[in-house]
């Protein structure tokens, strides 16, 4: 650990400067090149709850489980370029996606996406301090509380000073660290269990839908529940929004499709040891899925492979922890204090620079408080994930569609999570004309969903016709079935509302005709800078992260 963070600490000494550059703390300019964005996009959505997830789906569903939880999240993040080439077409200078719907809209759409992200962020950063302190408790002699104050010290200490700078460049050594072990542990873990012949020998231990490839149960309970996640998180999510915000734009696409490969691999790899436990007739420590990955590790790793693992474990939780501490600051400095407190022409780029450093203390203080209580981090997911759903079609129709207002932003979001809220939770029965109601806007919103990928990639009358062929395709097998899937039905409707209403609300305004270049003007950089001052900020990012690639 001390080695770990010492480097950590040491990378980020390197680029510190005197003065941090307020937008440099934000998004680094938005020059940042391929290598770097790559890796540190890979890395951020690479966090231990996900490599736990994966294991938990393939010991759940079988050898069909880890290619639905990383199939899906890599698709993901391939979303997010053709929505993030327009984002930036219309706001090339932004640091926040909420920072641009206060351009388009107004305060209430631009408090929802932060208020949101900030929610979010403090969720996940809970996440990875409880992953990194279960891990610590299990495999060394320290307790739970001393692995989550370890952490949230040693994340904070390299990302406080330079902030998304230090956060990307960090991601860089991380990244390789993970695919390194990802690539020599799976294959050990493998083979130390049984290699191939454990197919033939633990079949005994699955059932048809584990051992199908084409599995139903894996399908409606992960794969289809992921499927309807992927926009919500491609939108909403502010650590992917600040690192295409950081990327140059013309290296938006090839940065994206790269982190998708990255990513579907990794994670896919290391549910694959849930697989390998399923078949072996492993049963979890305590009876929580969640201790099979270092219950895997512990059983078959030798104490040097183990270290490796430990660095994989602790340096996914890392690139997210302080990808959430970055983001938080950029909402804090901009959305709040740049645009609603100072406003944008009076900001003050060093009070804005401090405001974020503090918001880094605060949020790592609350992490470690709500690490060591009993929240149901599950649940709490779940709700955040149903607004960034409700968010999605607004969001993007905001983007392409003059003639969205923010009274039909604001009022599409709030009915679409009022709608989610019971299907999700169960607190109404789906039973009766209920159920068929739902079963009708999940349909629906089984169209929007793809009718949504699609326009990303081919544009508005593609986008028509896959929606409504998909509509009518699934009618006739959703109604009076998909209500039974309360997860998936949850997200469907959100998607189906919020779609709904904002059209209702937006096609009586014929009189709204909104300019797109005055977002470009409403937006933008805080901070001056010179391009020479800037430059040697991303040169010596570069020369950091090539000087790591050689030594690894």
């Amino acid at each position: 650990m001390l080695l770990f963070f010492g480097g950590s600490l040491y990378m980020s000494l390197r680029i510190r400067k005197r003065k941090e550059n307020a937008d440099g703390y934000m998004t680094a300019g938005g020059r940042i090149g391929f290598g770097i964005s790559a890796a540190s996009m890979t890395a951020t959505w690479i966090w231990a709850s996900s490599m736990y997830a994966s294991a938990t789906s393939g010991y759940t569903y079988g050898i069909s489980g880890p290619i639905h939880y990383g199939l899906w999240g890599a698709l993901m993040i391939l979303l997010i370029y053709p929505f993030g080439k327009r984002i930036r077409k219309v706001a090339p200078n932004a640091h926040t996606i909420a920072e641009v719907m206060f351009a388009r809209h107004g305060r209430s759409s631009q408090l929802m996406l932060a208020g949101s992200n900030v929610l979010g962020s403090v969720i996940s950063l809970t996440s990875n301090l409880i992953a990194g302190g279960a891990l610590i408790s299990m495999l060394s002699p320290f307790t739970f509380t001393q692995g989550i104050l370890a952490i949230g010290a040693g994340v904070l200490l390299y990302t406080l000073w330079s902030g998304f700078r230090a956060s990307v460049l960090t991601d860089f050594a991380q990244v390789c660290l993970m695919l390194g072990a990802v690539i020599v542990i799976i294959p050990v873990v493998f083979f130390a269990a049984g290699g191939p012949s454990l197919f033939e020998t633990g079949a005994v231990h699955v059932t048809p839908q584990q051992a199908d490839f084409f599995s139903s149960d894996a399908f409606f309970n992960q794969g289809a529940p992921y499927i309807a996640a992927v926009l919500a998180y491609a939108i909403g999510n502010q650590t992917i929004a600040q690192r295409l915000f950081a990327v140059r734009q013309d290296l938006i696409k090839k940065t994206f499709i790269t982190a998708t490969f990255g990513y579907g691999a990794t994670i896919i790899g290391i549910g694959m040891l849930g697989v390998i436990a399923l078949y072996a007739g492993i049963t979890p420590t305590g009876g929580d899925v969640n201790n099979l990955i270092p219950q895997m590790a512990a059983t078959y790793l030798s104490p040097l492979l183990l270290c490796v693992f430990f660095v994989m474990i602790i340096g996914s939780l890392s690139s997210t922890a302080d990808a959430d501490l970055t983001a938080l600051s950029s909402i804090v400095m901009a959305d709040i204090y740049g645009q609603n407190i100072a406003g944008k022409k009076k900001a003050n780029p060093r009070t804005m620079v401090l405001i974020g450093r503090i918001t880094m203390i605060v949020a790592m203080v609350a992490g470690l408080f709500f690490a060591g209580s009993h929240l149901n981090i599950l649940d709490l997911l779940v709700f955040v994930g149903a607004l960034w759903g409700a968010l999605v079609f607004p969001v993007i129709a905001s983007f392409y569609w003059k003639r969205v207002t923010n009274l039909a932003f604001s009022v599409s979001v709030v009915v679409a999570l009022a709608a989610f809220l019971p299907v999700r939770f169960e607190w109404i029965a789906l039973t009766g004309p209920i159920a068929v109601i739902s079963d009708v806007l999940s349909t629906i919103g089984i169209g929007v969903v793809l009718g949504l990928m699609a326009f990303g990639f081919f544009g508005k009358r593609v986008a028509l016709i896959v929606g409504t062929v998909a509509i009518v395709a699934a009618a006739p097998f959703s109604i009076g079935f998909l209500h039974t899937y309360p997860v998936l039905s949850g997200s469907l409707v959100a998607y189906a509302v919020s779609t709904i209403v904002c059209v209702a609300l937006t096609l009586p305004s014929k009189k709204e005709d909104f300019d797109f270049a005055v977002i470009a003007e409403r937006t933008g950089n805080f901070d001056v800078e010179t391009d020479q001052d800037l430059d040697a900020d991303l040169a010596a990012l570069e020369s950091e992260s090539d000087s790591e690639s050689t030594s690894r």
